[in-house]
């Protein structure tokens, strides 16, 4: 355990005010901005405060100073944007590293003095790490949503080299902060465990958000708990919130985080709304008398102050939390929690999961040709209609010889996300293709399925892929597939996703509910007597996975049924229906189907029901062959309005 989650065991710590609203009252210079060092720097420098780290350090000390004399027991690094992003804007990209080192060696020495002074109050430093100027969610430009002018992978390399300064100059902590897309915060804190790596030191992870009005979304589209679930793949030291609005603004959306976070709550209000010069009004014992409520509430573990304030408004808090009884983290979620702009939380309660399966050029040859054909908005408005019929989750599969896979994967999600309506629900990112299932989860900002990893090239790769899949935040399904082939008997099916199963809980580190499996959803009735199990096997081994693996859910292509019935949609809905209502009663969780074509098991004629239950069930051998008997003795009575349902021939 850490120094400071050792102290948040016992109470609330203060955390510093606002670095912008100290510098202004120096009334600073350009000449002071720039300093000696940096005369021969192009452009205007007024303004870029991270820059006085090195220019004028004195100005950072007397600022930490006077935050720690008002009570602090976090000051936060002035380097909110010292990334390569952010200092692009002032040509200074070559300062990243030495930025940050200063920021931290400032923040530090005032730190360490202060502790030295009271041994009994240890003052902390927070790394500052802002959200760049750029968004990897929203295109800049209305008239191409799928654009983006910032990528994952710029992002990361930026937030890494930030971090892995910010390591060396001995921050306490990393902190996060106003975090407005949560896919630059997936990419910063897929960076912050790579710095930490590197530096071969472990240290705690603040996040803060900022919401963009009262909806109670940040400015990307997620929900607070949707982007919660979004990132819960990493053990944080806090969330909270800052910025955004003043305290009494803030406080509803602090008790929801603290209703469902599994850590300690933060929070750093505004001094009130800006008024129309853009100056904050809020005196200090105004924002105290707000604050007094999150205290005596037990709403927060660490408490500051945002934009507009100052010490005296820190120094206020002191006498507030003291004795004070701090939040008490939430439980851990039990269940899977999976999200779009939304959350989808995966309980006994839902019963079952459509994964909406149009959205896949093997399965849709209409979805093929749009995709070939560049027609990306008449594609949305199969995921559209999906999302209306019922899916929760969309399958989306471009594996396709003649596509470029890697681009149309992120093209289309990006064009999803610029559409709120699909964006809604999460996103299963299905190619057997790892650099096309890496594109895409480089694209999602929300907590999505990767479909699928297996054994079949041993356990080093299933590893190795197992933990990218978990850096990136997402659910994995693992597919009862291993060195010997695909499993299909009972036995098999179980071995192989016990195996999985353990090396994804023990030696990657997976929350066993963010484990999914599919145990191979395969042929029967084909005319070959080994088949006629297949689906009997399949369910059994759905009881098994829910009685031996705590936690694991349970997935599967439910079209791959009926595969030798192709062309008789009727029927084909009709087995996946029994299909289905046996499965689901054994714990099966989500399947991959069509949910416009859905037939209801009570509305399938008693005669066909059964026969399908004994083929299914496997009742007795000769079951598949009545039931090919029957689609041939009935192949010309199929419903034509089922038919049209069914575009796979379109």
């Amino acid at each position: 355990m850490t120094p400071i989650e050792k102290v948040l065991k016992e109470r609330i710590l203060i955390l510093d005010g606002a670095m912008g609203t100290m510098i202004q009252q120096y009334n600073l210079t350009e000449d002071d901005y720039r300093g000696s060092r940096f005369a021969h720097l192009s452009g205007q420098m007024k303004g870029n405060n991270d820059m006085l780290n090195l220019s004028r350090p004195d100005i950072i000390k007397a600022i930490h100073a006077e935050y720690l004399e008002a009570g602090s027991d976090i000051i936060e690094t002035n380097t909110f944007n010292s990334t390569q992003i952010s200092m692009s804007d002032y040509g200074m990209e070559s300062y990243i590293r030495e930025l940050n080192i200063a920021g931290a060696k400032n923040a530090r020495e005032m730190a360490t003095a202060y502790t030295r002074k009271n041994p009994n109050k240890p003052r902390f430093v927070a790394g500052s790490i802002g959200p760049t100027n750029k968004t990897a969610s929203i295109s800049p430009d209305v008239s191409n949503p799928a654009y983006r002018n910032i990528t994952f992978d710029d992002l990361y390399s930026s937030f890494k080299e930030q971090m892995e300064a910010l390591i060396e100059g001995e921050v306490d902590v990393l902190l996060i902060e106003t975090a407005f897309d949560t896919l630059n915060v997936k990419a910063a804190l897929m960076a912050a465990e790579h710095a930490m790596e590197e530096k071969n030191r472990r240290i705690p992870i603040m996040l803060s958000f900022t919401i963009a009005g009262k909806s109670g979304r940040i400015l990307s589209g997620q929900t607070l708990e949707a982007a919660l679930a979004s990132v819960s793949h990493v053990d944080l030291l806090s969330v909270g919130l800052n910025c955004s609005f003043g305290a009494s603004d803030m406080k509803p959306f602090i008790k929801e985080l603290g209703r469902i976070a599994p850590c300690y709550i933060s929070a750093y209000p505004n001094a009130g709304l800006p008024n129309s010069l853009g100056e904050y009004d809020e005196t200090p014992e105004m924002m105290a008398r707000q604050i007094r409520e999150y205290i005596d509430e037990s709403l927060i573990n660490i408490i500051g102050g945002c934009c507009g304030t100052s010490p005296a408004h820190i120094a206020e808090y002191e006498r507030l939390v003291r004795n004070a009884k701090p939040h008490r983290p939430a439980e851990a979620n039990p269940n899977l929690i999976l999200s779009g702009l939304d959350a989808l939380e995966v309980t006994p309660e839902n019963n079952f999961l459509n994964i909406g399966e149009r959205c896949n050029v093997a399965g849709s040859r209409k979805f093929l040709r749009l995709i070939k054909e560049k027609q990306y908005e008449e594609a949305l408005q199969i995921a559209r209609k999906q999302v209306e019929d019922g899916a929760q989750v969309l399958d989306v599969n471009v594996d396709d010889g003649l596509l470029d896979g890697i681009f149309e994967m992120t093209n289309f999600l990006n064009l999803i996300a610029s559409e709120p309506d699909i964006a809604s629900v999460p996103v299963m990112i299905d190619s057997s293709d790892w650099n096309i299932v890496e594109a895409g989860l480089k694209t999602l900002q929300g907590k999505s399925i990767v479909n699928s990893i297996s054994l079949k090239n041993g356990e080093a790769d299933f590893i190795e892929k197992a933990r990218k899949v978990k850096a990136y935040g997402a659910a994995v399904i693992a597919m009862a597939f291993d060195e010997k082939g695909q499993a299909d008997t009972f036995e098999r099916k179980t071995a192989v996703c016990e195996r999985m199963y353990y090396l994804l809980v023990d030696k990657v580190g997976f929350k066993p509910t963010d484990i999914i499996f599919d145990p191979n959803v395969l042929a029967i009735a084909t005319g070959m007597e080994e088949h006629n199990t297949y689906a009997w096997a399949f369910i059994r081994t759905v009881e098994w996975i829910k009685k031996n693996l705590p936690g694991a859910k349970i997935s599967g292509g439910v079209s791959n049924l009926s595969f030798s019935f192709r062309g008789n949609n009727y029927l084909r809905e009709a087995m996946h229906s029994v299909f289905l209502y046996h499965a689901i009663q054994k714990g099966m969780d989500m399947g991959i189907v069509n949910p416009s074509t859905a037939i209801v098991y009570e509305d399938i004629p008693l005669g066909l029901r059964n026969l399908l239950e004994d083929v299914i069930l496997y009742r007795y051998p000769e079951a598949a062959d009545k039931l090919i008997e029957y689609a041939q003795s009935n192949s010309g009575q199929v419903d034509q309005k089922e038919v049209k349902k069914d575009d796979r021939r379109n």
